[in-house]
């Protein structure tokens, strides 16, 4: 999808949502998030998301995610949905491109909100959370998986998941490969090169215990639930 397109799309849900969405943070306090596991970034505001995989590494870069996953969660999904899968009333996050002109649009909004005719749809989160909780959510958010990324694979996942349920597992090993396999197939809607998907969850938790089995088959449980 070319970025003319994906820029089109969010104009267009962003007019529905300034049309149709109630002032949902109006009684809601943002909340803030615990960054001081990210490596500092300096106090001016960037144009470019600096905790990708590529420029700070993966441990770097799976931090932000989590810590991202979180600041989501409490500040952004009541509008932009669960897992940043909008209802249509605000605009879709997961399609904002992976690259500087996606993160210009983001950094912008959360920086400033968006208000029409006096009302505020979107408050200002900048000040508030600031630009290190900012870039870490911009970073869970492009690596959520795209509409239907994991269908090919449910009915394998389903299988795995039940296995893994059983504490029964004959070899977590060729299992955890397999979940890999699967992870590196998933794409992400905003053309980012790993999905945080329930394959990639339960293959980076699944070990030789059974207790890691459990939470394996867990996190399959809950993420394969969400895309019924």
């Amino acid at each position: 999808m070319s970025r003319n397109h994906i820029r089109a799309g969010l104009a267009g849900l962003a007019l529905l949502a300034t049309a149709t969405m109630v002032v949902a943070h109006g009684d809601v306090a943002p909340q803030p998030v615990n960054t001081d596991a990210l490596p500092e970034i300096g106090e001016e505001w960037l144009t470019e998301n600096p905790y990708r995989e590529a420029k700070v590494g993966h441990d770097v870069w799976l931090k932000a995610v989590e810590i991202g996953a979180s600041g989501f969660n409490q500040n952004c999904a009541r509008c932009h949905g669960l897992g940043a899968v909008s209802g249509g009333l605000a605009p879709d996050l997961r399609f904002l491109e992976a690259e500087e002109y996606g993160d210009e649009w983001f950094i912008e909004r959360f920086r400033h909100g968006y208000t029409q005719d006096g009302t505020t749809k979107m408050p200002a989160f900048g000040d508030i959370l600031g630009q290190k909780a900012a870039w870490a959510i911009r970073t869970y958010i492009e690596t959520r998986p795209a509409d239907g990324a994991l269908d090919a694979h449910a009915d394998r996942l389903h299988e795995m998941r039940n296995e893994l349920a059983s504490t029964k597992v004959a070899d977590p090993k060729a299992l955890k490969s397999e979940l890999e396999k699967i992870a590196a197939e998933v794409e992400t809607a905003s053309g980012a090169p790993v999905a945080d998907s329930v394959a990639y969850e339960a293959a980076r938790i699944l070990g030789e215990t059974p207790e890691s089995w459990k939470k394996a088959s867990e996190i399959l449980t809950v993420g394969l639930s969400a895309t019924e």
